[in-house]
């Protein structure tokens, strides 16, 4: 039987279609819809009628978009702002007419690249995506460490330590999840421009920045430095409670080439003398892990 997985994010909805050996037949993508909760749920419907059509079958469902759900089955996604408050899985499952899986999209990330990306091969391995924000999912044996309140490897919102933070004289901002200095604040891609702006007085993309760090600007290495300080540090903090083999990077702050090949050293910085950091691979299936750890959740959870 067929399985879609649908990776739900905050400007698009990538729909991919697989074989019961997880091959890619088709897959295609569209614009969220993001404000109106009633459109939400019939694009999502109208996407899995489209896959349904194609297969000419009711294939299994699986899905990811970002944010968190409640003990009580309501989400928090302020990226889809729209599902927020509502009991999202229950209204999929009645809109789809079949059961549904229904995980984080960093979640599903991790799982994609433990069994069949860059931490293939590992016992324990940590996905994390460092894009327009900062989050992941640890998975044990090619098994997604699932938790009673769902929102662990939510890395992005551990404190930013108070030792970087005088430093470099950093301010204190709020976080969009409500709390104070998270470090998704800082070494997301919204956050490489606020440093820059902090270091230099003025405003610049993540794009430009990396440009200007290719150049040898002072300001741009500055913030490079920086990013490493508060990026080694949080995952030095990973590491010593999960211990992970291997730490697998995604999201586009993962392909600048000076922060991935300096942040071991980083990582060893924060750790207890003599020990080394975890291997640190990039995502073997790019922006495409997510699509496919949510099907694979789907034929998983399914079967049962």
């Amino acid at each position: 039987m067929a399985v879609y997985g649908l990776d739900i994010g905050g400007t698009k909805i990538e729909t991919a279609i697989f074989d019961h050996n997880l091959n890619v037949l088709k897959s295609w993508r569209i614009d969220t819809p993001t404000e109106d909760y009633q459109v939400f749920l019939e694009t999502i419907g109208q996407l899995v009628a489209q896959a349904d059509s194609y297969t000419g079958e009711r294939g299994k469902v699986g899905i990811g978009m970002p944010g968190l759900i409640t003990p009580k089955g309501q989400a928090l996604s302020a990226n889809i702002p729209c599902a927020s408050g509502k009991y999202i899985r229950d209204d999929l499952i009645k809109i789809l007419s079949r059961p549904v899986a229904l995980e984080n999209d960093t979640r599903c990330f991790a799982l994609s690249e433990a069994i069949s990306g860059a931490g293939k091969g590992h016992d324990r391995v940590f996905g994390a995506i460092i894009g327009t924000g900062a989050a992941g999912g640890f998975c044990r044996n090619g098994q997604l460490d699932i938790t009673g309140q769902g929102f662990a490897g939510e890395y992005g919102h551990i404190p930013l330590p108070a030792d970087i933070q005088a430093q470099y004289k950093l301010p204190v901002l709020k976080c969009g999840c409500g709390l104070q200095a998270c470090v998704e604040s800082y070494i997301a891609g919204p956050g490489i421009s606020r440093l820059y702006k902090h270091f230099s007085g003025k405003h610049i993309s993540p794009e430009h920045w990396v440009a200007r760090l290719k150049q040898g600007e002072q300001h741009a290495k500055t913030v490079l430095q920086c990013h490493l300080d508060i990026l080694g540090s949080t995952f030095a903090s990973l590491a010593k409670f999960l211990e992970p083999d291997v730490i697998v990077l995604g999201g586009g702050v993962s392909l600048v080439d000076e922060i991935v090949e300096n942040l071991p050293q980083a990582i060893e910085k924060y750790l207890f003398a003599g020990f080394r950091a975890p291997l640190l691979k990039r995502a073997l299936h790019g922006d495409s892990s997510g699509v496919r750890g949510a099907a694979l959740l789907g034929a998983e959870i399914n079967d049962q």
